[in-house]
């Protein structure tokens, strides 16, 4: 996958985190899977896994044709 375009889409989603003192970083790239870790503020919320699946996953796997899946680390 193009590196640039991952860290375009992960910018979006970091501006998204960010107001709330959160972010995400990106562990790995493998076989069309991107590992990432939400941090910050995520890191102790009880939300992480509902903002991990219904807005960064969906996020992830809009901006990137040809994502095949997003995995929390």
């Amino acid at each position: 996958m193009d590196k640039d375009a991952i860290e375009k889409v992960i910018g979006k989603v970091r501006e998204g985190l960010k107001p709330e003192g959160g972010d995400i970083e990106l562990i790995n790239e493998k076989d069309g899977v991107l590992y990432v870790r939400l941090t910050g503020s995520c890191e102790s919320c009880p939300m992480s896994g509902l903002t991990m699946t219904n807005w960064v996953e969906k996020t992830l796997l809009e901006g990137l044709p040809g994502l095949k899946g997003v995995k929390a680390v």
